[in-house]
């Protein structure tokens, strides 16, 4: 599927919280209530602030929970999240309070996603398969197919027929659209009187074509109290780890610039490869790859291939961590050992991190890395060549909500 990266207009999110969770039977609305170990809205809007491509999230909360919902944000979001986070009051119906979310997005967003407050297990490449449909298809929905028998039920429970669900779907969010599509749809819904169940069916009202792309079983709506212990249970399930080791080596010869974490070293040898050599980054994103079970970076960058002539590493880097983010899991921590003889590399350790840091989008903290000799034993210890180590500790996107 397309990366995260990929261009696509503005994109912004709604999530219409406007219930008060009367039918839930609990006295306050069920988007506040635990889940493990955070209200259910929050897991829900930090599903989508996750991914820095979107603008703006607004949430449409029940008028008497305005307050309670924004302090409820602010505790539980970083400041670099809630700065894309507005909050509006919803209306009597989601019909309302996806409209209310439309007039407070800013102007500039022109893709729309809606998602129900109440699904706090979206997943990242839900999200991004929504994204980028909308953007090639202008009106998309995320949905499963029926998977169980259905029958046709009349009078007194007896079984009329059964009913064919080959071409059968179930319906979930987010459903997106391009702006200008859905505020038509509401405008008609409005000057008809019409209510739809979802956006899709507003959009059909109107004659436009809308594309199902591909859900998540996982993806459930919080509906009943017992729904609550199935979606604590797939998060415990789902709050995985993952564990990589990468190793490289290259020659040093002379003619060629020596990079190691993406950062020039002054030496009179360089390392020798197809692409610039960074023995570092390459042991990185083989880590990675070990992690995910995706083989190794040979396999998905030989250098049999010109296009990777010379290439920087650390687009190589970014590549596997668009793989990963698809995958639904972010690396945790690193930890990166380079066998090198000389030249010293303590002055150029920060600046190494920095980069690694920006192409995994993590804090440079969760970065580190060694130098050491190997008292000039091996072909390190002779000045033949650098090797690097890595160890990775990947975790679920599940497990970070």
């Amino acid at each position: 599927m397309p990366s995260e990266l990929l261009h696509h207009p503005p994109a912004g999110v709604i999530i219409p919280a406007g219930g008060t969770g009367s039918r839930f039977g609990h006295p306050q609305p069920k988007q506040f209530l635990d889940l493990a170990g955070l209200p259910i809205l929050v897991h829900t809007c930090k599903a989508f602030l996750d991914l820095e491509t979107i603008r703006s999230l607004v949430v449409a909360a029940p008028a008497a929970y305005m307050q309670d919902t924004i302090d409820l944000l602010h505790m539980h979001l970083p400041a670099s999240q809630t700065n894309r986070l507005h909050v509006t009051v919803g209306g009597a119906t989601r019909q309302d309070s996806v409209q209310a979310g439309l007039r407070s997005l800013p102007a500039e967003i022109d893709l729309v996603l809606v998602h129900d407050a109440a699904r706090p297990l979206v997943d990242r490449a839900t999200i991004l398969r929504c994204l980028h449909g909308a953007a090639q298809f202008g009106a998309v929905i995320a949905a499963v197919p029926v998977k169980d028998t259905l029958k046709k039920v009349g009078n007194g429970g007896m079984i009329e027929k059964t009913v064919d669900r080959s071409h059968l779907w179930q319906a979930q969010t987010p459903q997106a659209a391009a702006r200008r599509l859905m505020e038509h749809a509401f405008a008609e819904a409005n000057r008809r009187g019409f209510i739809g169940t979802d956006e899709a069916s507003l959009l059909e009202a109107v004659g436009i074509p809308v594309r199902v792309v591909e859900g998540s079983e996982r993806n459930l709506k919080v509906t009943r109290p017992e729904d609550l212990l199935v979606a604590a249970a797939l998060l415990k399930e789902e709050g995985t780890m993952k564990i990589g080791h990468g190793f490289d080596a290259h020659r040093l010869v002379a003619g060629r610039r020596l990079i190691l974490g993406g950062v020039t070293i002054d030496y009179e040898l360089g390392l020798d490869g197809h692409s610039d050599a960074d023995v570092l980054a390459h042991a990185l994103t083989d880590a990675l790859l070990g992690a995910l079970g995706a083989g190794d970076i040979g396999r998905h960058f030989p250098d049999t291939d010109p296009q990777y002539k010379n290439i920087d590493s650390l687009l190589l880097l970014m590549q596997v961590q668009q793989q990963m983010e698809e995958r639904g899991y972010r690396l945790g921590n690193a930890d990166l050992t380079i066998v090198c003889q000389r030249p010293k590399l303590a002055p150029y350790l920060a600046a190494m991190q920095d980069n690694l840091a920006r192409c995994c989008k993590v804090p440079p903290a969760a970065i580190n890395i060694k130098a050491t000799t190997t008292e000039k034993m091996g072909y390190t210890g002779r000045g033949e060549g650098i090797a690097a180590h890595a160890v990775v500790l990947l975790r679920s996107d599940f497990g970070n909500k």
